[in-house]
């Protein structure tokens, strides 16, 4: 499936059907594709990902619809809520409380989750990844509060230009798409960085820290490494070095090239596949 601008939902500042107490950690307890049984080891393979989160009030992440309530052998009471061209659907619940053809808003109650949740997620039919789905919902939040000033502890505005601006908005189309992907086969070793792209990011971590380019702010989440105005340089490398590996992971395990990917070069890595 080809991943368009269309798939994108438009932000209604939810990116989680629940929302996590603070301070505790939210843990996936089954993740989304092939997976082996803890007791017998037999593999198959999972349609949603599964969150160890108990008698939990579930919320609409968006405006939408509720396109179904069942119940079934595998996941129990289900409930499926159609957001645009997504729909979403949320397992193992206790009791649902907007029935089927309901309207829901964003961030009302909509069910309430048994001993976890399961949840699958689709596009025109499609299935998808739920953490690509969840993913694009939080990256939607962050552009918001980047465009409206408020996203705390990032970079000082402009954020350093790269050397991909004239494909900055496929690239990132790109990245709502293929990043959980690219991080999991990193973890996994599926995919390993190329030496050359290595020896670069510790070079330049070995510079910034002798310049003492680190923790010139207080460092949060967006920026953990508390990188300042002085850092600028460093993070423009690092962001260029990131960029290009991700474009190499792209074109060697899924093919998909940029549209400035010249012929030669997609044949390059045609014969590396």
């Amino acid at each position: 499936m080809k991943y368009t601008e269309e798939m994108i939902l438009h932000s209604s500042g939810y990116c989680m059907p629940f929302e996590a107490p603070q301070g505790e950690d939210v843990e996936l307890s089954l993740g989304y594709g092939e997976q082996t049984h803890p007791e017998t080891g037999e593999k198959f393979f999972h349609h949603g990902i599964d969150f160890s989160v108990r008698c939990r009030m579930l919320s609409a992440v968006a405006d939408g619809i509720v396109s179904g309530v069942g119940n079934d052998a595998a996941h129990g009471i289900c409930q499926t809520i159609r957001y645009g061209e997504y729909e979403v659907t949320y397992g193992h619940l206790s009791n649902v409380f907007a029935q089927f053809g309901q309207r829901v808003k964003a961030g009302q109650t909509v069910a309430l989750s048994g001993e976890c949740l399961h949840l699958e997620v689709r596009f025109k039919g499609e299935e998808l990844n739920p953490i690509e789905f969840l993913t694009m919902l939080y990256g939607n939040i962050r552009a918001l509060q980047e465009a409206d000033g408020n996203a705390t502890g990032g970079f000082y505005e402009p954020a350093p230009a790269t050397d991909y601006e004239k494909d900055r908005e496929e690239i990132e189309v790109l990245m709502l798409r293929f990043l959980p992907y690219y991080m999991e086969d990193l973890r996994r070793g599926a995919y390993t960085l190329p030496e050359h792209t290595e020896q670069s990011l510790r070079h330049i971590f070995t510079v910034g820290a002798m310049k003492e380019y680190f923790y010139e702010r207080m460092p949060s989440m967006a920026n953990p490494l508390g990188l300042g105005r002085k850092a600028m340089p460093l993070v423009g490398k690092v962001q260029n070095l990131l960029i290009a590996d991700f474009l190499n992971y792209l074109a060697l395990r899924h093919g998909v090239y940029i549209p400035t990917t010249g012929g030669e070069v997609k044949k390059n890595f045609m014969t590396k596949q």
